[in-house]
């Protein structure tokens, strides 16, 4: 509906094949797919573009030889000429490795032999991951995701992809644990770095060293790092800002990444600006894509910022808005903040892109969404009093007056490609679907 396939690619989120795809049923974003189901997944995504393709051509040869006047084939000549691809690229996510620097590499081969020319990996512990949106999230040592960055260049460069992109995904604005103490050198290196925020006590005579317990020494003192039952160890609170913006030069600097990911709890753009700015005074070109979540609450999250910031300039008085989730309430919509709120979220990816220096901008699962909203919508009205009506006037009416190719279903699966490959090799024998009583006839262009 763009008109051109330039500058789009196709985003395949490990979600979307953890919760929809999988053998084991529907399972949550914790890398408990199996690890062929991506690459399958690109494959299959592939051979449905390469197929479009066919349709589409065939159609401008079918328009050729239908012509009749020369400024008829000269259109269709042309047409043929300037025939673009639905070939994109694929951005893939190799969720966290599933699996140590070489498990990472050899799934990275699959995935790009696949078809895949971005890899998108993330920083959390492979056989703990969870959802970016989610709680529970543990990090590894910089090192351990640098040479995950590493193993993702090498196959790359081993399968002659010298133009693939890497996305380093930092998870720790929401993750407070580790499950590796690393081993520091010196003071400064990149272990030290990541030592520094743990969560730490003071040994004293009353609270010992105990056998069998970890001790480090930091700060210029022998302290210990504080663990729970499960052997984690907890970051300090509020220190998840300052660890963001060590691992993404680490990423880009050591790691060799081309972009970063910073997965946010809200869609803040004066945040992700101010932690882009620090990181852009170590790597003035560091560029970010950015997951504009479903898992946010858009309206919610906008309007809350617009009224904190309202307050704060003296505009309204705390009482005049609620500071909870009754602001989502329709009532809210026509207010000058309801106004206002929506005319950031217009402003959005101009405001990310311009502040943030955001090089792109996702919606992460919209398909799920929008499927599950437009059924909804659907059903209440098929089963409600609109009856037939619900379908028609929502979906087909609006396929036909936008011209979306769907509408001629049979069409899109290559039915006429099929009728073209039997003339070709039956002559007048063959027996074609496309003729007079094909209903798709009745969806012909005015």
């Amino acid at each position: 509906m763009r008109g051109t396939a330039r500058g789009t690619y196709v985003y395949l989120s490990g979600w979307m094949v953890a919760g929809l795809r999988n053998r084991w049923g529907h399972l949550p974003d914790q890398s408990m797919h199996e690890k062929t189901a991506v690459a399958d997944l690109i494959q299959e995504i592939y051979t449905s573009l390469r197929q479009a393709d066919e349709v589409a051509m065939n159609d401008l040869f079918k328009a050729l030889k239908a012509a009749h006047t020369e400024a008829d084939r000269n259109a269709a000549i042309a047409a043929i000429d300037s025939f673009e691809s639905h070939v994109v690229p694929i951005i893939a996510d190799i969720d966290a490795g599933f699996g140590n620097e070489h498990a990472t590499y050899l799934l990275a081969k699959e995935l790009i032999k696949a078809g895949a020319c971005c890899l998108q990996i993330e920083n959390q512990v492979s056989d703990a991951k969870q959802c970016g949106h989610q709680d529970g999230k543990v990090t590894v040592p910089r090192e351990d995701f640098i040479e995950k960055l590493r193993a993702c260049r090498l196959a790359f460069e081993e399968l002659g992809v010298e133009e693939g992109v890497i996305v380093a995904r930092t998870d720790s604005l929401g993750a407070g644990l580790t499950q590796k103490v690393p081993v520091s050198q010196q003071k400064g290196d990149m272990a030290w770095d990541y030592l520094k925020w743990l969560k730490t006590e003071p040994f004293t005579a009353d609270n010992p060293v105990r056998e069998g317990e970890l001790a480090i020494y930091l700060g210029g003192e022998l302290v210990r790092p504080l663990r729970l039952p499960n052997g984690l160890f907890p970051f300090q609170e509020g220190t998840g800002r300052a660890r963001v913006i060590e691992d993404c030069i680490a990423s880009l600097t050591r790691g060799g990444a081309d972009l970063l990911w910073i997965e946010t709890d809200t869609p803040n753009v004066d945040e992700i600006a101010a932690m882009v700015s620090e990181i852009r005074k170590v790597v003035p070109h560091a560029k970010l894509t950015y997951n504009n979540s479903p898992s946010f609450n858009w309206t919610l999250n906008l309007r809350k910022q617009v009224r904190a910031q309202w307050i704060a300039e003296g505009r309204v008085a705390e009482a005049d808005y609620p500071d909870s989730n009754e602001l989502m309430k329709a009532e809210y919509d026509a207010t000058e903040l309801g106004r206002e709120a929506d005319a950031r979220l217009r402003r959005f990816q101009t405001d990310i892109s311009a502040r943030a220096g955001v090089f792109h901008n996702l919606i992460t699962l919209p398909t799920f969404h929008l499927t599950a909203k437009s059924m909804d919508e659907l059903s209440r009205g098929y089963f409600g009093e609109q009856k037939m009506l619900a379908y028609v006037a929502t979906v087909q009416r609006e396929e036909i007056r936008r011209g979306v190719s769907a509408v001629k279903h049979q069409h899109e699966v290559g039915s006429d490609l099929g009728d073209t490959f039997k003339e070709m090799v039956a002559g007048e024998r063959a027996l074609k679907a496309g003729g007079q009583a094909n209903t798709m006839n009745q969806f012909a262009a005015e």
